[in-house]
């Protein structure tokens, strides 16, 4: 299981970095960006695929049975990385149509693939309140970290075309701004449905995370989101000078930020099976 927690992380990049690439206007940005940031997201993407198919295949000596939920998940997610390889080998073309038509396909198998794999992870049963905490968590915090890690991406372009508007990476931090609020409020509303209707493991996982893991709560808010808002307070501030590579090397930070915030949330994930 903490094998599975591990991977995850890799799996929500892919999936919120295919989704951040819909934020920065396509036709203002040389192509170049979307093909090198795409072929980041898609190694990611591998990488978790690989590392499942590896736990599915030890299972058996282990003694974990192959269920048809870890069928359908490994479905969607073949099915979401052809999709985006075809995306990726559409952008050195000009088939516009069949580009969008295979990176909707990529985010959104992608997207029902993370929900799907989430609900292995779930206390309580299918008609319960973690079915729909749980993949929403996961979704959210792939956003978020798509949202970092494009806005990083995007000021290195910088660097390159020294004449794109800034507005880009403006609209890049508001995203990252938004995602950050969504996935604070959301820590706390699963912490307050989780206790007052969730299941009755997931209340006693609440009173473990509390007594025998305070720390680990503690550093996971303080990186992420405490120490990645002020982070993202002060790129909005450097990009009002303007100063792109400034705000890069703060997007850098915000980076390890929210990702050792997201290895300490699967850690939590793996030792008390909470969506925090």
């Amino acid at each position: 299981m903490f094998a599975r927690c591990f991977l995850l992380v890799f799996a929500e990049l892919y999936v919120g970095g295919l989704l951040a690439l819909s934020i920065p206007p396509f036709h203002q940005i040389e192509r170049g960006f979307y093909k090198s940031t795409a072929s980041v997201y898609l190694g990611a993407g591998i990488v978790a695929f690989a590392g499942r198919v590896a736990l599915l295949l030890r299972g058996p000596a282990a003694g974990v049975a192959f269920t048809w939920a870890d069928g359908l998940e490994m479905l969607l997610w073949a099915a979401s990385l052809a999709a985006a390889a075809l995306y990726l080998y559409g952008l050195w073309g000009e088939d516009s149509r069949s580009r969008a038509r295979h990176y909707a396909w990529a985010w959104s198998c992608g997207v029902v693939a993370l929900a799907t794999g989430a609900q292995a992870f779930r206390l309580g049963p299918v008609f319960s309140v973690e079915s729909v905490l749980y993949p929403l968590s996961f979704v959210v915090s792939a956003l978020l970290l798509g949202a970092v890690t494009t806005g990083m991406l995007l000021g290195h372009w910088y660097l390159i075309d020294h004449g794109l508007s800034i507005d880009p990476f403006r609209h890049m931090l508001r995203f990252f701004v938004i995602m950050l609020l969504v996935q604070t409020t959301l820590l706390l509303v699963n912490g307050g449905l989780l206790r007052l209707v969730g299941a009755h493991a997931s209340v006693d996982g609440l009173s473990q995370l509390m007594h025998a893991h305070t720390s680990l709560l503690t550093v996971r808010l303080l990186l992420s989101p405490i120490a990645a808002g002020a982070l993202a307070w002060m790129i909005w501030k450097t990009l009002q000078i303007p100063q792109t590579m400034a705000a890069t090397g703060l997007f850098y930070i915000a980076i390890l930020s929210v990702l050792v915030g997201e290895f300490m949330s699967r850690f939590i994930l793996f030792r008390t099976s909470l969506p925090l």
